[in-house]
């Protein structure tokens, strides 16, 4: 599986290409015909783990730029 994450600036986690999306019980979330999905970074979406537009309305900020992992 190959797979793209982009941290969109005030926004949710964009996940693209081949992937699998697991609950705690490592259930398979059914993904099928979706070629990408937004995943909530601010805690506030009623979808979760699926954004749904919360971060807009609560004033969630978080710009994230490249560095080493740690």
């Amino acid at each position: 599986m190959s797979a793209e994450i982009t941290c969109s600036a005030n926004g949710p986690l964009l996940v693209r290409g081949e992937f699998q999306l697991l609950d705690p019980a490592s259930q398979t979330f059914d993904l099928e015909g979706k070629p990408a999905i937004a995943l909530c970074r601010c805690g506030h979406s009623q979808k979760k783990p699926f954004c749904d537009g919360s971060h807009k309305t609560v004033g969630f900020q978080s710009v994230v730029s490249a560095t080493t992992a740690r």
